[in-house]
């Protein structure tokens, strides 16, 4: 069966495959040049689907997370702080916390490394498939503040409470 190469994008868009669609031919190429089978070549087809929709998704949590800066774990320096355990931190960011309904605070006072922690271990949670709404603790009495006095404080607490597992397509 001969089918046309706009045919096949057609198929692939239809199908929602933007990354097999975008990157068609290079892919065929590079299937052929290591002379796959045809299983193993949609298998490489579908690890390259899977992970530019996973790339996606992590940069979407990153969006909605409102992070002020990028923090990752392996910049933060454990020797500077020494009251800070960093297999507890490894702990934290295997993310079972959020799948337990746990919660994290870190106290400590200016420049220890709280908001780096949390922005790091954030990202961490978001690449085990949750969502995450960074806020300072500021802004978040006044949020409860505010929803208090609209009547709805009972609503947000329990938004906030809930750990959303991202969706998967």
């Amino acid at each position: 069966m001969a089918v046309d190469h706009e045919t096949m994008l057609g198929w692939l868009t239809r199908l929602k495959l933007t990354a097999i669609r975008d990157q068609l031919d290079s892919l065929l190429d590079e299937a052929a040049r290591q002379d796959l089978t045809l299983r193993e070549a949609l298998a490489f087809l579908c690890e390259r689907e899977i992970a530019r929709k996973d790339e996606r998704r992590i940069e979407m949590a990153m969006k909605i997370a409102h992070f002020p800066h990028a923090r990752e774990l392996a910049s933060f320096d454990f020797d500077a702080q020494p009251s800070v355990d960093p297999l507890q931190i490894r702990e934290l960011a295997t993310a079972r916390w959020v799948a337990h309904g746990e919660a994290v605070l870190l106290l400590g006072p200016p420049g220890v490394g709280k908001s780096h922690l949390a922005i790091a271990l954030g990202r961490e949670v978001i690449r085990q498939n949750y969502t995450v709404l960074f806020t300072t603790a500021q802004a978040l009495v006044a949020a409860l503040v505010k929803a208090h006095g609209e009547g709805r404080l009972e609503e947000r607490l329990a938004f906030l409470a809930k750990a959303k597992a991202a969706h998967r397509r």
